[in-house]
C-alpha cells in the first residue's frame, strides 16, 4: 500500500527537515534521496515555492516524485523580477510584458481550468490585477478587455 507525501518546497532548495524528514522517517525510506530527486526535479524553478507529491511504497522502500506547476503568483513574480505583489490597491509592484503574461499561461496549461490559450490568459491577467501588475504600462484589467475582444489574438496564435 502506498502512501503519498504532499509538501511545498523551494524549488531546488528541499532539505530532509520538516516537512519531508519526518513524514519520510516512519516509511524508512532515505530521506536523502528523495531530497536529491526532489532538488534535481525542481532545480529550474529556483527560488519559487513549488508543489511536490511524494508517493512512497514502504514494502518495496521505493518511491517516485511528481513536481506540480508552480502557482500564477510565483512564475508571474520571476517573470516581473519582482519579489512580491503590491498589497495595497493602487500601488503599483511593477509591470510585465503580455508576451511573458502568455508565456506563464502556456505553462499553466495544464493545470488550469481555461479550454484555450486565450482563457488562460485571461485567468493570469486576473493575477496581475490582485498582485498589482501592469501589462505593457496599462491596467492588467484593460489588456483582460483587450483579450476578451480579440485585439491581441495575432500573439495567442503564436
Amino acid at each position: 500500500m502506498t502512501k503519498t507525501i504532499n509538501a511545498i518546497v523551494e524549488g531546488g532548495k528541499a532539505t530532509p527537515g520538516p516537512p519531508l524528514g519526518p513524514a519520510l522517517g516512519p516509511l524508512g525510506i532515505n530521506a536523502a534521496q528523495v531530497v536529491a530527486e526532489i532538488n534535481k526535479q525542481t532545480s529550474s524553478f529556483s527560488g519559487m515555492k513549488v508543489p511536490v507529491a511524494v508517493v512512497v511504497d514502504p514494502k518495496a522502500k521505493s518511491f517516485t516524485v511528481t513536481v506540480g506547476s508552480p502557482p500564477t503568483a510565483e512564475l508571474l513574480k520571476k517573470e516581473a523580477g519582482i519579489q512580491k505583489g503590491s498589497g495595497t490597491k493602487d500601488v503599483k509592484a511593477g509591470d510585465i510584458s503580455l508576451e511573458k503574461i502568455i508565456k506563464v499561461a502556456k505553462q499553466k496549461s495544464s493545470t488550469s481550468l481555461g479550454k484555450t490559450l486565450k482563457d488562460i490568459t485571461k485567468e493570469v491577467l486576473g493575477t496581475c490585477v490582485s498582485m498589482g501588475l501592469t501589462v505593457n504600462g496599462k491596467n492588467a484589467k484593460l489588456i483582460m478587455d483587450e483579450v476578451g475582444k480579440g485585439a491581441h489574438d495575432s500573439l495567442l496564435a503564436g
